[in-house]
């Protein structure tokens, strides 16, 4: 398939360029806080900024462990959560709203929980809200809403972030660099300018991020490019992460995208109507296993691939893949595919139906190394199954598939130019491929 890709220095410079935005607008929002005031200066729906206010009445609940908020709208930025605290609202009717600054973070802590708290406004270019360099940090029935960045944003953290709600974010509904143990679960996510959950690490390392149970739509591309935007979840250069048991929809390039991961798993998600390659396992990845998903409308199934910049090892199995569009809107470089597999890659027990292009493909020109295609059904294709046979392709072994309503059952391709339509009958001319 043609090389679907985007450059890993950009996206390390926009990984930077976000930690430094939101660390200096929360600085900012910090040094501008008003004065102490008395708790019961705390006046819901008030024009006034309420930092002052809100700050006392935490450090005051230290002592009990527990704060209640009323119901209202309280304008405040810079706030800072203490440790050792239960902080909750009133459910949809607490909300903490920026004008221009991060409403605060939880910063240096542990053992955090905010329940029941709205969180909206604008932030400038940073998160509404931040967890950063803490741990025992949980966000539960909370909601976030339309900022012109991001969401949350979680830096060098172990947090739960569950059944949260988060619409109409500029940037991302929620930005995960640099930590080691997050779970994202149950979450509802939808209307975010470039993307819904990114799983991310400066340099590529172990990060054990869990992203199950959420409920993504509706992810736009406003930041341009040809993959770095526009992706439900994203996982870039963290290892050890698993996205699992996800409902994912109507994403302008990709639901799911690994870029140079290692010991990934997708599973068991729901992905439809994605404007590019609906899962992506790409550049320096190892040890992807994508099992038992269901992609039904893309321009792109599932890209096991960029075999060229070390991208090796995976499985690929049980999974069902249908109603392939004949081009993408976004990236016009995309040709229709079901599942596509370049290296050390193991192809089984998947159905791939209605593909106006190759159903399963085995390489891209000399892209092909190790692969094994059986057990398949593939069904109602212009090609079956695909493989190249341009010089310099590696081996490739086809066993146990049934193929039905192909134009071309098994074919032999160099890059997207078909040179055997029948392969399997012309197989002795290409020693690195054995049908069985």
């Amino acid at each position: 398939m043609p090389r679907l890709c985007w450059q890993n220095v950009s996206m390390q410079n926009l990984t930077k360029a976000n930690r430094r935005q939101v660390l200096l607008g929360l600085a900012g929002a910090s040094m501008t806080a008003p004065a102490l005031a008395q708790t019961d200066s705390l006046l819901p729906e008030s024009e006034a900024d309420q930092s002052s206010a809100l700050q006392t009445a935490l450090h005051i609940a230290t002592g009990t462990g527990h704060l209640r908020l009323p119901a209202g709208r309280f304008r405040v930025a810079g706030i800072r959560f203490p440790g050792n605290l239960v902080v909750e609202g009133v459910p949809g009717a607490t909300w903490l709203v920026a004008s221009g600054a991060p409403v605060g973070a939880v910063a240096g802590v542990s053992n955090v929980v905010l329940r029941d708290i709205g969180f909206a406004g604008d932030s400038g270019p940073a998160a509404l809200f931040d967890i950063e360099s803490s741990t025992a940090i949980t966000l539960e029935r909370c909601a976030f809403r339309d900022s012109p960045g991001t969401g949350l944003g979680l830096f060098a953290a172990e947090a739960t972030i569950r059944d949260c709600d988060f619409e109409g974010h500029g940037d991302a509904a929620i930005h995960a660099l640099d930590n080691a143990g997050v779970l994202i679960t149950g979450n509802r996510i939808t209307r975010c300018g470039n993307a819904g959950i990114r799983v991310w690490q400066s340099q590529s390392g172990p990060d054990g991020t869990i992203v199950v149970n959420n409920r993504i739509s509706n992810i736009d591309w406003r930041g341009g490019g040809n993959g770095q935007n526009g992706n439900g979840v994203n996982v870039y250069l963290a290892d050890e992460v698993i996205v699992a048991d996800n409902h994912i929809s109507d994403c302008a390039f990709t639901a799911i995208r690994l870029n140079t991961t290692r010991n990934t798993q997708v599973s068991g998600n729901q992905c439809f109507t994605s404007g590019e390659v609906a899962i992506f396992s790409e550049f320096g990845f190892s040890g992807s296993v994508i099992a038992q998903n269901i992609v039904d409308g893309a321009a792109g199934g599932i890209s096991i691939t960029n075999m060229d910049t070390g991208g090796e090892v995976a499985v690929c199995t049980g999974n069902i893949v249908r109603n392939i569009t004949p081009r993408s809107e976004v990236n016009p470089d995309t040709t229709p595919f079901g599942i596509y597999a370049e290296a050390e890659v193991a192809v089984s027990g998947n159905t791939v139906e209605n593909v106006p292009g190759v159903a399963i493909g085995a390489g891209w020109g000399p892209y092909l190394r190790n692969v094994a295609v059986t057990g398949n059904v593939v069904t109602a294709s212009r090609i079956g199954i695909g493989v190249s046979v341009a010089d310099g392709a590696g081996a490739v072994t086809l066993s146990g598939n049934l193929l039905t309503d192909c134009d071309y059952p098994i074919a032999g391709l160099a890059w997207s130019e078909l040179i055997e339509g029948d392969l399997a009958a012309a197989v002795q001319n290409y020693p690195h491929v054995t049908i069985l």
